[in-house]
């Protein structure tokens, strides 16, 4: 993949200051996570479990299947592949 093919991830660095903040919380717990020589795939499934716990906390079903959704359309098309390196200030 070249450069070129990265996708604009300037969109992060116009994130709210609390959504880029919980976003570096979550780096930061990765880390942590893979230096205790956590499986990666442990890690993303809980957080992946966190998060869908969170989303099923504050929305009804429907919007949490609409969150779903968008994400896996993400994923079938081809962005998630392109992202090699989330950036320094956090997701967004």
């Amino acid at each position: 993949m070249s450069p070129t093919d990265r996708p604009d991830l300037s969109d992060f660095d116009q994130a709210s200051p609390e959504l880029r903040h919980a976003g570096a919380v979550v780096d930061q717990a990765i880390e942590y996570m893979l230096k205790e020589k956590i499986d990666p795939i442990s890690v993303a499934s809980a957080l992946l479990g966190g998060a869908l716990g969170m989303l099923s906390m504050n929305l009804d079903r429907d919007e949490v299947l609409a969150v779903l959704d968008q994400a896996r359309a993400s994923v079938s098309s081809g962005e998630m592949e392109s992202i090699s390196q989330p950036p320094a200030q956090g997701h967004a």
